[in-house]
């Protein structure tokens, strides 16, 4: 299965999610903050991010600039976690490079589902 990135402070919902993606068979690792999670990616280069956008240290539209910025996370889709649910919000992540954007609240299984067609997508040269 793939390798899924948890970026986020919200230790309860980065918990549950985290449940949710290894009881489908997923590796899942997670990080606090931007700056911790930035470099888990590099490091492991997971398979998918998702990726809060107001945590400490270093922002969600901040971490998502230094991972499209890195060569080797090219190609590696981010989703936007947030609360903030502003036409304007998701038009600015998604142009900065997030593969998508889901609004806090939401379903994990959906969410999951999400992931696991973004990473089985055609044209993903290391789909899983």
């Amino acid at each position: 299965m793939a390798e899924i990135l948890i970026i986020d402070d919200d230790e309860l919902l980065t918990a549950v999610v985290a449940l949710k993606f290894a009881r489908a068979g997923h590796t899942v690792r997670t990080a606090r903050n931007g700056s911790e999670g930035l470099a888990l990616a590099l490091e492991r280069r997971p398979d998918a991010v998702l990726l809060d956008v107001m945590m400490p240290v270093m922002t969600g539209p901040e971490t998502l600039g230094r991972i499209r910025m890195e060569p080797t996370l090219d190609g590696v889709p981010v989703i936007i976690l947030s609360a903030r649910e502003s036409q304007s919000d998701i038009r600015i992540a998604l142009a900065e490079g997030a593969a998508d954007y889901v609004v806090k609240p939401f379903v994990a299984a959906d969410l999951l589902a999400r992931v696991e067609a973004l990473i089985a997508a055609p044209g993903r040269a290391d789909a899983a």
